[in-house]
């Protein structure tokens, strides 16, 4: 090709060089593009199960599931940082139930927004408001609500209040007797927004006790703050938690005794080993103390 552009003049061979760049060029701009890349989420190698009984929160903009029922009793809507074990705790229900009342098929993929039901469909919120404020009465001082003898000596007739301190056997079969799940000293008291339990200071590998009879819901180390946690259903009032655990001695849906050994002592997600130890009354944090013997 060099020698055909050799019998033209100067002047027509640097345009003849000059289309054939052109034309290169052209060739090379041709190129495929490379296919796109599928950008596959929420799913890990072991397969959906991230980590048992905790629920990751979606980012979908799509409207809410559920929505229908936000607001109403026996419902919870999921706020961002929520999991299945956070909303369990906090609502006094085991979160597997929650999976199973609301047909999850992933329990790691709640969405924010997403309305769940934590009541069992065969329960009403109007139930457990009335069993909450019979249970409240039955922790009144009686002395508090007692009859005092009229002039003549003799006392009056109960009042309607009087009766309200009586609860029915239901929820007296509700009412629990808590003993200590560990033999350390108390080195942080409960606080209703700082602190929703009290911490039991003590050496790694003490023993940490069952505070009553009762069902494990929840072993294992999904709920942020908690570290190693036991939570422990003990009937449809009371769940008690214990935290920061070393080791762990139970499994999930294993029956306890009161007093039994569930786990050793630790200092996992704190800052030095303790047992932080709840009480939830249907759901809502008390003060643990106040259901404990004296020391």
């Amino acid at each position: 090709m060099l020698r055909l552009i050799n019998l033209f003049n100067p002047g027509m061979r640097l345009v003849l060089v000059a289309s054939i760049v052109l034309i290169l060029n052209a060739c090379s701009t041709t190129r495929s593009s490379p296919a796109p890349v599928e950008d596959k989420k929420g799913v890990n190698s072991q397969g959906i199960w991230m980590s048992v009984g905790v629920a990751k929160i979606g980012t979908s903009s799509a409207s809410a599931l559920g929505a229908e029922n936000a607001g109403k009793p026996g419902y919870y809507t999921v706020k961002q940082g929520d999991t299945l074990i956070r909303i369990g705790l906090d609502q006094g229900q085991n979160w597997r139930d929650i999976v199973k009342w609301n047909n999850l098929d992933n329990p790691n993929n709640i969405e924010v927004g997403q309305v769940l039901r934590v009541q069992a469909p065969n329960s009403t919120a109007t139930i457990s408001a009335s069993t909450a404020e019979n249970n409240a009465v039955v922790v009144r001082p009686v002395a508090s609500t007692s009859p005092q003898a009229n002039a003549s000596g003799t006392p009056p007739p109960a009042s309607n209040t009087v009766q309200a301190n009586k609860p029915p056997s239901s929820d007296n079969a509700d009412e629990i007797v808590f003993s200590w799940p560990a033999n350390g000293a108390l080195n942080a008291y409960f606080d209703e927004i700082k602190n929703k339990g009290i911490d039991i200071v003590g050496k790694a590998g003490d023993p940490v006790l069952a505070a009553a009879d009762g069902k494990v819901v929840y072993a294992g180390s999904g709920l942020r703050g908690y570290g190693n946690l036991i939570i422990l259903k003990h009937n449809n009032t009371y769940l008690s938690a214990y935290a920061h655990n070393q080791t762990l001695l139970v499994k999930e849906d294993q029956s306890i005794k009161r007093g039994q050994k569930i786990a050793e002592m630790g200092n996992t997600d704190a800052d030095q080993v303790k047992l932080h130890f709840e009480v939830r009354k249907q759901g809502k944090p008390i003060d643990p103390v106040k259901m404990l013997p004296p020391r």
